[in-house]
């Protein structure tokens, strides 16, 4: 079985002549307790990295202020001199506090800064998606995006960024970047019982636009569901790789970046998009939204 199937087809991101595995990596795990600092053990970390790529990942998603810092050199040290095929997409739009509280960062100096550090600590000089971060820490708000948006579009005109997503938003928000640039993902919070994105996750498919969930199995407090459990014992998988593959199967414009620090863990998520989910068993994991109200 080729890469490509193993890691639940190919998507191309629209506009761009990037091709992307839809089951990614997330790199916020890379670093230290709370996102801060050093990781208990940087080697393990360096491998993980190297071991999503060997197996067929080409589509991580960082940012310079997981550590801060950190995660991006780690990144650097696994893999630099980039494949060709990897695609980099970073976020900007806050910061860390000493206190490891997580600010937000929307002027045009704390944006540029932000774009300058993610291209030195990443080694590169043009970072292929940024996406800008807003919102709340619970979800997205209704804030006007349009200045920060304006500041990373300009950016893109120096050469400094080729694309631009969005992350933590509203509908509304999404409509408001239109005019202002292309946006080639939106990345917001959805899973099994996290469905208030359904519209609009068909409204971007319809578009060719990438939607990229986080937290696939409910937040920092993971989803605890019989009906999950009962699903994953009956497919012999766990309740993450179920709750991975319903996603792939939710919409083919979904990419997932589910992340880790464990080399068995990343082999775990990665077969995950290797998942079968039949019509039936994709209905009974259709009701744990309305189960979780």
């Amino acid at each position: 079985m080729g890469a490509h199937q193993v890691l639940g087809g190919r998507f191309t991101l629209k506009g761009t002549s990037h091709t992307v595995h839809r089951l990614g990596y997330g790199a916020m795990q890379l670093t230290g307790p709370m996102v801060w600092g050093e990781p208990k053990d940087r080697k393990t970390a360096v491998a993980v990295v190297r071991e999503a790529i060997s197996l067929g990942v080409n589509h991580i998603d960082t940012s310079d202020y997981y550590g801060p810092h950190i995660a991006n050199q780690i990144i650097r040290e696994a893999i630099h001199p980039y494949p060709k095929d990897l695609v980099i997409v970073t976020k900007v739009g806050a910061k860390r506090g000493p206190d490891k509280s997580w600010p937000k960062a929307l002027s045009p100096a704390e944006l540029t800064s932000a774009i300058h550090d993610n291209l030195r600590n990443l080694g590169l000089e043009t970072i292929d998606v940024v996406n800008l971060r807003v919102g709340e820490a619970h979800g997205a708000n209704e804030a006007s995006i349009a200045g920060p948006l304006e500041t990373l579009a300009g950016l893109k005109k120096q050469g400094l960024i080729r694309h631009i997503g969005l992350s933590n938003i509203s509908r509304r928000q999404y409509l408001e970047s239109q005019p202002i640039t292309d946006i080639v993902c939106v990345q917001n919070q959805y899973n099994l019982a996290h469905r208030h994105d359904d519209a609009f996750v068909e409204e971007l498919a319809g578009k060719g636009i990438a939607y990229v969930p986080f937290f696939p199995l409910g937040g920092f407090k993971p989803l605890q569901s019989a009906t999950l459990a009962r699903v994953a014992v009956t497919l012999k998988a766990t309740p993450m790789q179920v709750a991975l593959a319903w996603l792939l199967h939710r919409s083919p414009n979904i990419l997932l970046i589910p992340g880790t620090s464990s080399l068995p863990h990343l082999r775990e998520n990665v077969a995950a998009a290797a998942l079968t989910l039949t019509p039936a068993v994709i209905s009974e994991l259709d009701k744990i939204s309305r189960e979780k109200g």
